[in-house]
């Protein structure tokens, strides 16, 4: 058991490291593409990915998900099983491209998007969700080395060859959108040959038992990845692929902010689940204060840099977009804040009400953004935005106080936090105007920082210790 926990802290650590490498190198090479792609391009291809995300878990049926029962139920078939769950996907997507290619006048659009495009995104999501399979496997069976290599080699990739294309190719969206895609189609479909060549043969059995798996969560996954989605489509439609561009860059900080949290997440949930399997409530209450303080303020130090993150991205031409910053960054400490209680739910296997919650957050963004967009523009995307994380925080808050768990968490600090932050994101929007009292602002959260890294030098020298050690 404790070489387990080795094994799995080492494969967590290696994942989040992976993470933060391919989330750098994306975040470095930004603003490149700001510059050399129109605002209109870049606001097409954000669109692009958009849709991705969404065509991905309603074509794919996000088979994935059920490997975490599968490698126990069919641990001795487990390669016959992936392959023939990968093929579910595989029709379905099939079943997709053809009717899009039937109806490809309505399908362009609806989706904004030519044709040619929507043919590679479906050939992408397959692949994607091939690569995925392959790096949950390894993960499982703590594999780390070649699922990190590989992980890191295909963002490299894809980063490498779209910086080629966009200054070869005269049509410089196209040059982005084939960098993007092409490395993963090519990385999975040798997967694929791999999965094949293991485990030759189908069962449709094994279908009917990842379907039921599954399917209950599309609309949980579905409704998160249209809040997180939604608003840069409805810009594209609404206002243009100019402002989807000012938008998405901003959201490019907010995307590494949630790589954090999934980051962190990783490591936490599973102390979180042995210190709930002994009753060490009093642990978790005491942690989750520091641990919910330190996300804060980086949402903070986000807020008061943002001219100057938005500047090195993508130039003055971008500037326009610091009004969003706030609200996307305080929506990420939302986000990190719900995360904690949908951890105490799925520890507890409650999640009959996270797919409720979801949808309901969903809903509620499309609405909003139905009715303020038209008239405030594409800032008013980033409120309804966090008025849906706000939403979701509040529900999955009372699903846990209906667990009778109230107490694993101090719901005083949770709230108190909030309103802190609502406090900082309209000081910080007021102090864009003036950037002197900004910098004053910059330099009380610096001085703030280290008074209390100073008062609490000996607790954060054990916690590095305690992260640096083997044990």
């Amino acid at each position: 058991m404790a070489n387990n926990g080795l094994k799995a802290f080492k494969s967590g650590a290696w994942y989040m490291v992976a993470n933060f490498l391919i989330a750098g190198s994306s975040f470095l090479t930004t603003p490149i593409f700001t510059r050399i792609l129109s605002q209109e391009q870049y606001g097409l291809f954000n669109n692009f990915t958009s849709w991705q995300s969404i065509l991905a878990i309603l074509f794919t049926f996000n088979v994935a998900a059920s490997l975490i029962s599968a490698r126990y139920d069919y641990e001795n078939d487990l390669d016959k099983y992936i392959f023939s769950v990968l093929n579910l996907s595989a029709v379905s997507v099939l079943v997709w491209t053809i009717i899009l290619n039937l109806f490809s006048d309505w399908a362009q659009r609806f989706f904004s998007l030519d044709i040619r495009y929507l043919n590679l995104m479906m050939a992408y999501i397959f692949f994607l969700r091939v690569f995925e399979m392959f790096q949950i496997k390894q993960r499982y069976f703590f594999q780390y080395r070649l699922q990190v290599s590989l992980s890191i080699l295909s963002a490299l990739s894809s980063l490498a060859l779209a910086l080629f294309l966009v200054t070869h190719m005269e049509d410089r969206l196209s040059g982005r959108i084939y960098g993007y895609t092409l490395p993963t189609i090519a990385l999975g479909a040798g997967i694929y040959l791999c999965f094949f060549a293991k485990g030759r043969g189908l069962r449709l059995d094994y279908w009917k038992y990842a379907l039921k798996i599954c399917l209950p969560y599309i609309p949980h996954l579905l409704s998160m990845t249209v809040l997180a989605s939604t608003d840069r489509i409805m810009i594209t439609k609404i206002c243009g692929s100019r402002d989807t561009a000012l938008y998405s860059l901003a959201y490019t900080c907010g995307a590494l902010m949630g790589i954090l949290v999934d980051s962190v997440n990783t490591a936490f949930s599973p102390w979180l689940a042995e210190r709930l399997h002994v009753n060490d409530v009093k642990s978790v209450r005491g942690f989750s204060k520091y641990y919910i303080s330190a996300f804060a303020c980086v949402s903070f130090g986000a807020m008061l840099v943002a001219p100057e993150i938005l500047y090195v991205l993508g130039g003055k031409r971008y500037l326009a977009a610091i009004y969003v910053m706030p609200p996307v960054a305080m929506g990420c400490l939302c986000q990190f804040l719900y995360t904690m209680f949908v951890n105490i739910e799925q520890i507890k296997r409650k999640t009959v009400g996270m797919a409720a919650a979801s949808a309901a957050a969903a809903l509620m963004n499309y609405i909003l953004n139905l009715l303020f967009i038209p008239r405030f523009g594409y800032i008013a995307a980033a409120y309804t935005t966090l008025a849906g994380y706000l939403l979701l925080l509040a529900l999955h808050m009372l699903l846990v106080r209906r667990m009778g768990m109230a107490d694993v968490y101090s719901y005083s600090f949770v709230i108190c936090t909030v309103l802190v932050a609502g406090v900082v994101m309209m000081i910080v929007n007021a102090a864009y105007s003036t950037t002197a009292v900004r910098y004053i602002l910059v330099l009380c959260y610096l001085s703030a920082l280290l008074a209390f890294a100073v008062k609490k030098r000996k607790m954060i020298v054990d916690l590095v210790r305690l992260v640096m050690s083997k044990q």
